[in-house]
Formats: C-alpha cells, structure tokens, sequence
C-alpha cells in the first residue's frame, strides 16, 4: 500500500489523477504504475461497496476496476470508443471540407475577388495550414472530445474556452444549415422540379436521414462518409482534367478589380473552405493512437484540399472566367455547373451535379458529428445541461447532443440565407482558431510538436483576417460572443452554489 504522501502527490498534484482519466491511453499507463496500483484497487473497492451495499469479492473488485467504474468517480460520463485510423480520421476532414467550400465559397469569393480568388486560395491555404499543424499538437496532446472548446480549458481559461465554443456552434450550426438547403437546391435540379416551395422540405429530410445515420455510431457514419467522399472526389477530380485544357492562360492580372482589401475578404471567405479538419480533432477522443492519427490526418486532409482548390481555381478563371462564377442566391445550377456546361465532353455538368449533392451530404453529415461532440463537452462542464453528455449503451454516440444539434439545425433552415452565413461563418471560425493558435502558444517544450512561430502565425493572421468580412457581420459575431458570456456568467451561478 502506498503512503498517503504518495497518494496525496498523485491526486493532489497538478490534477493528475483527474486530468488523466480523461482519456484512456494516459490512464492505463498510470494505473499500471506500482506506485499507485494498489490504491487505485483500494478506491474501485469502496465504489464497489457504494453501489452495492456489499463487500466485493477479489474478482469483483477487479472487474469492477478494469471495466472502468473507477475513471467514472473523477467523471461525470463515460469515454467515447476509438474507432478511427489515419484513413477514416483523413476522410472524415475531407468531407467536412469538400462540399460548400469547392461548390460555394469558390463562387462567393470570385464575386468578390475576380481573378484574384486564385491569390486568396493560396494565400487562405497558408494560414490553414498554420492552423491545422497547431490544432494537431494540441488534439494529440489532449485527445477528447471538444476540439478548441476543451483546449481553452485547459490552456487557457475557462472563459476562452467557453467562447471558443461558443462560436464553432454559432458558425458550424449555420453552416450545415446552408449544406441542407445546398443540397436540396442541387438535388431539385438534378430530379427537374422547378418549384422552390419543396425546398425546405427537401433539405428537413435529408437532415432527418443523416441524423439516424449518426445516431447509429461513427463506424456507420464512417462507412457513410467514405462513400460521399469518393463520389465528390471524383467528380471533382474529372472537373479539374478535362478543365484544365480550356484554360486561358493569358489570365487577366489583378487589377481594380481585385484590391488587396477585396483579397483580403476573400481570403477569410476561403478559409471556412479549409476549416473541415476541425472535425478530426473535435473527434479526437474516438482516433486510435491520436498522438500520432491526428497530426497526418490534418496535413493529409489539409495537402489534398489545397491541390484539389488551386485546380478548381485555375480552370474556374483561366477557362470560364470569375463572371461566370459569380454565385446567384436561389439560382437553378450550381456555380461550377456554369462552367463545365462549356467543356466539350458530355456529361460533365451532370457528374459535377451528382458531386455536389453527395459533398452537400458529406458537410452536413460531418457537421452533425463535429456540432453533437461539441455539445457534448459543454454539457460535460456543465456550460450547457448536463443531459447533453448522455451517450448510448454502446458508447458510441452523445444521442441527446445529436438530437439537440438536428433541432437547431432545422430551426436555421427555414431562414438560411447562403451568402450571409457563409460569411459569419469565416468571422467565427477565424477567432475560434484564434483561440487555438493561444491555446498553442503555451504548450510546454515536451508537449510542443511543431515551432511556436507557427501559432504566433496563425494567431496573428486569424485576427486580421476576422476583420476584412462585412462590418456588420463582425459586429454581430461580436455582439453573440458577449450573449454567450452573459450566458455563461448566469448558467454557472447554481453550478458554484
């Protein structure tokens, strides 16, 4: 047995004990030490005896112990299974991505950009890339479920965290209400209904469907994924290949056009386009191995996304031209389609259709997932009820969090308006990764994967890009991210008492 400085040292110091029951690779370790194996056996006992009334006998208090009752004292609920690899952690990113950032922001920020998109592309992959190695050594080194909202906890205060959030909820909740309607708009093309009045209606189903494949456990939506990535994938991919001959390579430069405030704007636009990868780490707590899962499925996610962009990019400018790409709200085709209907080979206006309604699909089946564990981190800290931290028999899925997440969802889809979300969107995931890069900046040297400079980085350009999108869509996020405090501030007061 050990002597009570000893356990003193290991429950009192630094919150070890407690922090490392979050998550069970680091718990295994620990309890497996000699030093407090035995006292760990000690507590599963008396647990034993709570909940019983009975002395267990030596085979019960070891499974008791191993089952995991006692990582269940210092938690409120139970851990989620690891069930994804690098490929399923990599194809989950994708489609998170693949969807609204190729099929609509594309088109809103030639709109604004003109030729200079192709500038903004680039310049918005440099800073996701920043952003992403950080939120890789920050997943890697707390891998549960919550993403920057868990980090603001723990790095930070409780009050960033909570922000943090705070806006992936505002912003993804939104965002996956514009993939509904994308999807169902793009969906009515295809079938040849022209009547708009099924258009909510269309997209409440698709929500509803995509809700019950959640609901049944991340393999399923796995296996789910997969398949609307490949079909979105390939479509793409035949966009770009037979694109890419009809380009004009004389391009038009950047000229009034094109500003460098105009660039600006359209940077941020572009950035929500590379901000699927968050998905991988709000995950993080079902990847295997996610020290080193999540640090290549980020850059895996964020390489292909960049090359797969900056073809899409070129042809849009070099063969149609940013004219044509401007994105007309409640238009019947999808901005890409204007474009491939020019190309000389058949049917690839309707294979790009076809991309489009699976990457509307794969954003909104991949936001449902993201949304449901950030609900479900706040519930476990108690800023939002605690009911939302119910998971399923299996383990495997924060039902109510889900349920939660369809609600809001719905409610947003018979108001969504695209252009106008889609840029509150950029203003609130760019100072949630504002909060990563911070969250980053006070890794301990042992922990630290990749140089500081890359946060001070991120940081630095996630400020300033926040800024350049429309002043009231700023002023407004602004105005949501003190309601939410205020919220905080008064949600909180019984949990102190």
């Amino acid at each position: 047995m050990p002597v009570p400085q000893q356990t003193d040292k290991y429950f009192c110091g630094a919150g070890r004990l407690p922090a490392i029951v979050m998550f069970s690779e680091q718990a295994r370790c620990l309890f497996h030490n000699r030093k407090i194996f035995l006292w760990s056996r000690y507590v599963a006992c008396y647990s034993y005896i709570f909940r019983t009334g009975k002395m267990p006998v030596p085979q019960q208090t070891d499974k008791y112990f191993c089952a995991g009752i006692l990582p269940a004292i210092f938690m409120s609920s139970p851990l989620l299974k690891r069930e994804l690899g690098i490929f399923g952690a990599t194809l989950m990113g994708l489609g998170s991505i693949l969807g609204t950032g190729v099929f609509v922001s594309i088109g809103i920020a030639a709109e604004v950009a003109g030729p200079g998109v192709i500038v903004a592309v680039g310049i918005a992959a440099f800073v996701a890339v920043c952003n992403g190695l950080n939120s890789a050594q920050l997943a890697a080194n707390h891998p549960v479920s919550g993403g920057t909202y868990e980090y603001g906890y723990k790095y930070l205060n409780p009050w960033l965290g909570f922000t943090a959030g705070w806006m992936f909820l505002l912003a993804k909740t939104a965002s996956a209400a514009t993939a509904a309607l994308g999807f169902a708009g793009y969906f009515l093309n295809a079938v040849g209904v022209a009547d708009r009045t099924y258009l909510i209606l269309t997209a409440l189903v698709a929500l509803a469907t995509l809700t019950l494949v959640v609901l049944t456990g991340i393999r399923r939506s796995n296996i789910a994924n997969t398949a609307i990535v490949s079909v979105t994938l390939l479509s793409l991919a035949v966009f770009v290949a037979v694109g890419l001959p009809e380009v004009r390579w004389e391009m038009a430069t950047v000229q009034n056009d094109s500003s460098i405030g105009s660039i600006f704007q359209a940077t941020a636009l572009m950035f929500v386009a590379y901000s699927g990868y968050a998905r991988i780490t709000t995950m993080s707590e079902e990847v295997r191995e996610p020290r080193k899962t999540i640090p290549k499925a980020i850059i895996f996610t964020l390489v292909l996304t960049m090359l797969l962009y900056v073809g899409v990019a070129v042809v849009v400018a070099g063969a149609g031209g940013a004219d044509k790409l401007s994105l007309q709200i409640g238009g019947t085709a999808a901005p890409l389609e204007v474009i491939a209907r020019s190309f000389p080979i058949p049917g690839v206006s309707q294979l790009l259709a076809v991309g489009a309604i699976t990457a509307m699909l794969g954003v909104l089946l991949n936001l449902i997932l993201g949304l449901s564990r950030i609900w479900l981190a706040m519930g476990r800290r108690l800023d939002m009820p605690r009911v939302l931290a119910r998971l399923n028999p299996s383990g495997t899925t924060p039902y109510v969090a889900v349920v939660v997440v369809e609600v809001t969802i719905a409610l947003l889809i018979l108001v969504g308006d695209v252009k106008t979300t889609w840029s509150f969107s950029a203003f609130s995931v760019l100072i949630y990764y504002a909060i990563t890069n911070l969250a980053a900046l006070q890794l301990s040297p042992a922990e630290r994967l990749y140089p500081q400079w890359l946060a001070w980085v991120g940081l630095g350009n996630c400020l300033f890009l926040a800024f350049w999108v429309e002043r009231q869509i700023w002023l407004t996020g602004l105005a949501l991210i003190v309601a939410g405090l205020i919220w905080r501030a008064i949600v909180r007061i019984p949990a102190r008492n």
